[in-house]
């Protein structure tokens, strides 16, 4: 098969690997319809993740088809078609019993693309299935659904729910790219008084005005200036990084009023100032996160009944083989204003539910 390939820093290309094969009870094999490139997917082409090894097949996110099962899997069958989720659970492990699969002791967590090949490419092996893919409605077309195998859950488990976000709140969310601009539409779900978002990017801080954002800013305007005069001074009840850069955090540290929340999403590959000379007398909370994606179910039966509007933040298409094309239209965002890229997805039919 075909799948794309990192062969160290700077380095990688769309190359012909084997197959994958079963090789646990509770794998299955999934033909890969839809992927897409992920911001952790840039920081691992710059070395900032060593733990990923060269020869590894990149990828976490998913939408296909299931071609072969283990014999202990129980819940899908070849044929069906499944969301395939960027954390794997073994489901009995002290932390998969918490809720907390990302920390999965058993074989899981985050392996896709990270520990193991993952799914840009035309095949994928997943690894504990029953746990680990989710079978999609036909209402549900294969670019929104692949946002549910990472932005969705992230931006609103280690964003939203980690932020603390209630209603009436201003929330600052410093990165507007897929995951920031996720976080916009699943913090408006708690009908906070007003959102602010921080970016570099112009044509990102249109997206984010478009998704609900009340404000934005541009990073070199001064966005601690704007996010006092719109507080009286107070400052945000909750900050959301979503860069993964030092600058964005410390930003985030500013913004922040007594009592408030910080909540990281960011991959961060080089370290960050805490300046606890200032934080120490402000009662800050902060949090940091690596998803669990246990609100993929909430999520995929919101966007199935239409109370989530993600399907604006994919803003190019490209076919599987142009992969090395859609990496570099996705790491130069800047320029070409790319916000989610997928490649490949069979369009399916959409079913019309009865009022």
């Amino acid at each position: 098969m075909k799948a794309f390939v990192f062969h160290g820093p700077g380095k990688s290309s769309w190359d012909e690997v084997p197959d994958p094969d079963i090789e646990d009870a509770s794998d299955a094999i999934v033909r890969v319809g839809t992927t897409t490139i992920c911001g952790t997917d840039l920081h691992i082409l710059k070395g900032d993740l060593p733990e990923v090894t060269p020869g590894r097949v990149l990828g976490h996110e998913a939408v296909g088809e299931v071609v072969e099962v283990g014999d202990d899997v129980r819940t899908v069958r070849p044929g069906d078609r499944v969301l395939v989720s960027c954390i794997s659970s073994c489901g009995r492990c002290h932390f998969c019993r918490e809720r907390r699969y990302g920390q999965c002791r058993g074989g899981g967590g985050w392996v896709l693309g990270h520990l193991t090949d993952g799914t840009q490419a035309e095949y994928v092996r997943i690894p504990y299935a029953d746990l680990s893919v989710y079978p999609l409605p036909a209402t549900v077309d294969d670019k929104e659904g692949v946002l549910l195998s990472d932005i969705l859950p992230t931006a609103y488990e280690v964003g939203v729910l980690n932020g603390g976000v209630r209603p009436g709140d201003t929330v600052v969310i410093v990165g507007a790219g897929p995951v920031g601009l996720a976080a916009i539409a699943t913090a408006r779900l708690y009908s906070p008084g007003r959102i602010i978002v921080v970016d570099l990017a112009q044509s990102r801080l249109e997206a984010a005005r478009a998704l609900g954002a009340d404000a934005v800013v541009n990073a070199g305007e001064d966005p601690q200036q704007l996010v006092e005069d719109l507080t009286e001074g107070l400052g945000a009840d909750a900050a959301i990084e979503a860069v993964g850069v030092p600058d964005s955090f410390e930003l985030c540290t500013r913004v922040v009023r007594p009592g408030g929340r910080v909540a990281n999403v960011g991959v961060h590959g080089k370290p960050a100032d805490l300046h606890l000379e200032d934080l120490w007398i402000k009662d800050v909370t902060i949090t940091t996160g690596l998803v669990d994606t246990y609100s993929t179910p909430v999520l995929l039966r919101m966007l199935t009944a239409g109370r989530l509007s993600t399907g604006s933040l994919v803003t190019h298409h490209f076919d599987l083989a142009q992969m090395e094309e859609a990496y570099e239209v996705f790491a130069a965002a800047a320029e070409t204003g790319a916000l989610k890229v997928v490649l490949g997805g069979v369009q399916h039919d959409v079913v019309d539910v009865p009022a």
